[in-house]
């Protein structure tokens, strides 16, 4: 029988991923504080981001049931090879990862997202498998992804490396948020998907416009964001197309609000720097549907590896989503709701939950 990996030594290869990505954008943000980097002009502004997605806040307690990211994103690069902004072992990394860089490029970005997330079925009472509901499952993960814009174009390129099963600390981590927030315990644990890594590639082009002549500005106005992806791994692989509709004051020069794509958290820097800090208030409210084409997703078919709980996926899954977001200087909060149709045959409901977004221009 292959080991599980219930131990703390499961944690190390994941946390020194995790420590080592962060040293590396960490490095790349600090452009204000190397003469090579003050010379630069336009490096925009570094930015944090932390999501935290609950299927309490749509109302159920199912399904995709807890998660947590953590988004930094670089300021903007002149090259992910040669900017003097990045330490020569970052430079050295990325040209061993030129084939993952948009080829033309305007302006460059290095995006880290590292976090968890919790899916369980809808039967919290019995310990025994489910065999017509979704299996447990808990995956945590980080991935690194190279961004290049072009006006209003942007290509994204993501490499994410996780885990899923025990070690996942799936589990741990829901009996605590349940313990604070009075929710029910759930009781099949031990049936969750065994302990395997997972490796996924990912592509994103996103395009933003039309737009109102005042998106933007003081007064309100309007701009759209369509954006097309697909992905390839052992995590899941199939193809995205989505598009936003927004509308409000000092629209951000950004690529959509809070969508549930990795690496795409619309984290690209405005071309001007000090876009961010601007005094004030400002917000828009934002709606937006994706259609996603499900060739494998192993939160339903099971592990990849080993014999594990599965389920008759769905292959077209639709969603809708809306939400509001309030800027103050820089600082970003946004408040979003996602509605999805089902995603495999005999779920009893349709999945909803919310997410809360706060973010800091550094």
């Amino acid at each position: 029988m292959p080991p599980t990996f219930r131990t703390r030594s499961a944690w190390r290869p994941m946390l020194g991923l995790v420590l080592l990505s962060a040293a590396t954008l960490a490095a790349a943000t600090e452009s204000d504080d190397t003469a090579a980097c003050r010379s630069q002009p336009a490096t925009g502004a570094p930015q944090l981001h932390l999501r935290i997605d609950n299927d309490l806040l749509g109302g159920r307690d199912e399904g995709y049931s807890n998660g947590a990211l953590f988004t930094l994103v670089s300021a903007n690069l002149t090259s992910f090879t040669d900017d003097d902004c990045l330490p020569g072992f970052v430079r050295q990394l990325n040209r061993g990862l030129r084939w993952l860089q948009p080829r033309q490029a305007e302006q460059r970005n290095l995006v880290l997202d590292a976090g968890q997330a919790i899916l369980t079925p809808g039967d919290n009472q019995r310990s025994d498998p489910i065999p017509e509901d979704r299996p447990y499952a808990a995956v945590l993960a980080a991935a690194l992804s190279y961004q290049g814009r072009s006006g209003p174009l942007l290509e994204t390129s993501t490499l994410l490396l996780g885990w899923v099963g025990p070690s996942a600390r799936g589990e741990e981590v829901q009996r605590l948020v349940h313990r604070i927030t009075g929710s029910r315990r759930f009781n099949g644990w031990r049936n969750q998907l065994r302990d395997e890594p997972v490796l996924q590639l990912q592509r994103e082009w996103a395009r933003r416009g039309p737009a109102s002549d005042d998106a933007g500005s003081d007064r309100a106005g309007w701009d759209t964001v369509a954006r097309l992806g697909a992905s390839l791994g052992t995590l899941n692989t199939g193809a995205l197309a989505g598009a936003q509709w927004r509308w409000g004051t000092r629209l951000p020069d950004d690529f959509g609000s809070v969508p549930t794509w990795a690496g795409s958290l619309g984290t690209a820097p405005a071309r001007q720097p000090g876009a961010w800090r601007r005094p004030g208030w400002a917000g828009h409210v934002f709606a937006g549907t994706d259609l996603r084409w499900v060739a494998h997703d192993l939160t339903l078919d099971g592990n990849v590896f080993h014999r594990s709980q599965s389920v008759q996926r769905r292959p077209f899954v639709g969603e809708v989503s809306y939400g509001l977001v309030l800027q103050n200087g820089p600082w970003r909060l946004a408040l979003a709701r996602y509605h999805r149709s089902h995603e495999f045959e005999g779920q009893r409901q349709r999945p909803v939950f919310g997410s809360i977004v706060l973010s800091r221009a550094l």
